[in-house]
């Protein structure tokens, strides 16, 4: 795999993919994204990863850190119309592939997150920023358009009227504003951001893992359908729960006062 994003895969479950560019912020040009989506697909089907954590490489001394600024903005100009179009639509189907992995993502911001950026922590599950951290989506000072899902997934997040005020004026905000209005579920000190994401992998990975993986699916699908689809896929989904050695693995535990071992089966 490229140096252009780093995989560390934990004895927890836990899987950390940074974006390694750190020298033009971690801007997202094509190889980090293809390489970024393809080794999401392949976490897919690696039964031993139970949670997905990404973050940004920490920046060259005197520099600011970054999660990601955006896209690549110098490859850009060497595209052409048509080779921006394939861009686009890479980017998009990478963030789609972000937010259907098999498990839950995490993403730890550690500093400006901007453009493609925040679509990738809007793909996330979860986001958790650094206090220093600022995102937004800033494509219309650039006279274009959020392309990676933007227009779609903040205002599911925020809400329609704050996604329109932020889209409109490209402006962006920072950790407190982030948190204040539900953009990220949590906000610490920039020394405890991965201690407090690999935390919270570390407790989603510590339950079962079908029961994780079913309760997301119904999360990511049920919202967007009436209530009357909705509550039926998820009796389906607990279906899928009841046969699960986990789940017998859970009562025994309960009964003699240990922690459960989830095998995932």
């Amino acid at each position: 795999m490229s140096d252009i994003l780093l995989r560390q895969k934990r004895d927890d479950g836990v899987l950390v993919l940074t974006l390694n560019r750190p020298e033009v912020m971690n801007c997202l040009n094509f190889t980090m994204i293809e390489t970024l989506q393809a080794q999401v697909r392949e976490s897919n089907f690696d039964m031993t990863v139970r949670t997905i954590v990404i973050t940004g490489a920490d920046p060259p001394a005197g520099k600011k850190a970054a999660f990601s600024a955006g896209a690549d903005l110098i490859e850009r100009r060497s595209l052409s119309a048509d080779q921006v179009r394939r861009f686009i639509a890479t980017v998009r189907e990478t963030m789609t592939t972000v937010e259907n992995a098999r498990v839950p993502v995490i993403a730890a911001i550690n500093g400006y997150a901007f453009g493609g950026g925040t679509e990738l922590a809007l793909a996330s599950d979860l986001r958790i920023a650094a206090a220093t951290a600022s995102m937004g989506l800033t494509e219309t000072s650039l006279a274009i358009i959020p392309g990676g899902g933007g227009t779609q997934r903040l205002p599911r997040i925020v809400g329609l009227a704050k996604a329109k005020e932020l889209i409109y004026t490209a402006r962006r905000i920072d950790a407190a504003e982030a948190l204040a209005i539900g953009l990220v579920n949590q906000v610490v000190e920039p020394a405890r951001l991965m201690p407090a994401a690999l935390e919270m992998a570390g407790r989603i990975a510590a339950n079962g893992p079908i029961a994780v993986q079913q309760a997301k699916f119904v999360l990511n699908y049920g919202t967007e359908a009436s209530l009357g689809v909705a509550l039926p896929l998820e009796s389906k989904a607990y279906e899928i729960t009841i046969p699960t050695a986990d789940r017998l693995e859970a009562l025994e535990a309960f009964a003699a006062k240990r922690p459960p071992v989830f095998k995932g089966c």
